[in-house]
């Protein structure tokens, strides 16, 4: 039993590797998380544990024991091959290395760090800007950071990580009506600026405010 277990663990965790739809990686690693804990309480096992002594270090709960904390606060920049992020995880670099998982789409990413005092923690990505290239992205763990490289399909600079980012920027980036007045499409442009603006900003608009309008005054206000 404790043989076949084991064939069906490691079959799975090759799935796990292969597959890029979110769902399907639920499943599968609900299913893997399944099987480490069978393979535990296997009767070959717990034999093995009441007649073999072990380190204190093996006195260990399984992975599934614990529970899985989402990642908010991360990092990234970019360079003109990869997009790269940063996550801060204290410790992380003392786990295995294949504790450390990240499964790339060809716009997204999910990063899996399992076992890590006694807690695992994900990161999942999607949409990203643009699509990236599966076969060439990649994973590196240093002291308490992780940076996941995302290989860029085309050497272009992003101006946001997300497609969601680049949406929400648009839609508060103000606007300039092209066919009304430039004086008018100015004036309407500092007027939002400080309806929206704090303190500082509204004393710098007053200031500008006024210059604009003894410009004016003396014609020689220019566009």
């Amino acid at each position: 039993m404790e043989e076949e277990l084991r064939k069906d663990l490691e079959e799975v965790t090759e799935l796990l590797g292969k597959a890029s739809r979110q769902r399907v990686r639920k499943v599968l690693l609900a299913e893997q998380c399944k099987l480490e804990t069978e393979l535990e309480r296997s009767p070959e096992v717990l034999t093995k544990e009441t007649f073999e002594p072990k380190k204190p270090a093996a006195i260990v709960g399984p992975i599934a024991s614990g529970y899985t904390v989402k990642i908010n606060n991360y990092g990234w920049d970019q360079s003109n091959a990869f997009v790269k992020i940063y996550v801060t995880l204290s410790g992380v670099h003392k786990v295995p290395a294949e504790n450390v998982q990240v499964h790339f789409g060809e716009r997204s990413f999910e990063l899996l760090v399992k076992d890590l005092n006694g807690k695992s923690y994900s990161l999942i990505i999607n949409n990203l800007l643009k699509p990236i290239s599966v076969e060439s992205s990649l994973r590196k763990v240093k002291t308490d950071t992780i940076l996941v490289m995302c290989r860029k399909k085309s050497e272009q600079q992003w101006e946001c990580l997300t497609q969601v980012e680049k949406q929400l920027k648009e839609k508060n980036k103000p606007s300039i009506d092209k066919d009304v007045d430039p004086n008018e499409g100015l004036m309407k442009l500092m007027k939002k600026m400080y309806d929206e603006g704090d303190d500082e900003m509204k004393r710098s608009l007053n200031k500008a405010w006024m210059e604009t309008r003894e410009k004016q005054e003396r014609g020689q206000m220019e566009f």
